[in-house]
């Protein structure tokens, strides 16, 4: 799906292209509407970010189960679990060039499930906004930012704050006792 930030959320335009990918089944049940919360969430990414993007843009967003997040986990960071959400970051470390006439490719953002439905329900949210949440989560990695450390931690967690403010989810941060940091 190609996609134009809308038009309410401050930042520059950008032309942006969307995959979805629906490896697991269970997604569209619990949230008719998917498509649109991912794009939504991850143009507001893309839109809040604080250094703007040369152009065209691509990005993919992985709807999985545990099993396929627990895999990558395993292959890619050598953790043997399922987390929420992990980011693939395309771009890493190298500067995109402005001059190119090709869409910048991000990466790829891929959610399990029954973990993003678990935490949901644990942390008393709608499944609609934790899935928004991890969206934008996971395109400001794609984007370069991380939270390894806590000056970054707390300046990505500002930033996904305010991002999710502008699509009317609350601040996932406010409660931390509950709320488990995602681990893209």
């Amino acid at each position: 799906m190609t996609n134009d930030p809308d038009p309410t959320c401050p930042g520059p335009r950008h032309s942006v292209e969307i995959d979805l990918a629906e490896p697991c089944a269970l997604w569209r049940p619990l949230l008719p509407d998917i498509d649109r919360l991912c794009a939504e969430a991850a143009l507001a990414a893309i839109a809040g970010a604080e250094a703007p993007l040369p152009g065209a843009a691509e990005l993919s967003i992985v709807l999985g189960d545990d099993a396929l997040v627990r895999s990558l986990n395993r292959q890619w960071r050598g953790r043997d679990a399922p987390t929420n959400v992990l980011a693939f970051a395309a771009q890493e470390g190298e500067t995109p060039d402005p001059a190119s006439p090709l869409p910048l490719l991000l990466g790829d953002v891929v959610l399990a499930c029954e973990t993003v439905t678990r935490e949901a329900t644990s942390q008393g949210k709608p499944l609609a906004d934790h899935l928004r949440h991890l969206v934008v989560h996971g395109v400001l990695h794609l984007l370069g930012y991380d939270h390894i450390d806590d000056d970054d931690a707390a300046r990505m967690e500002a930033l996904e704050t305010l991002i999710l403010a502008r699509l009317h989810v609350p601040d996932p941060y406010r409660e931390r006792d509950t709320v488990e940091t995602a681990d893209g």
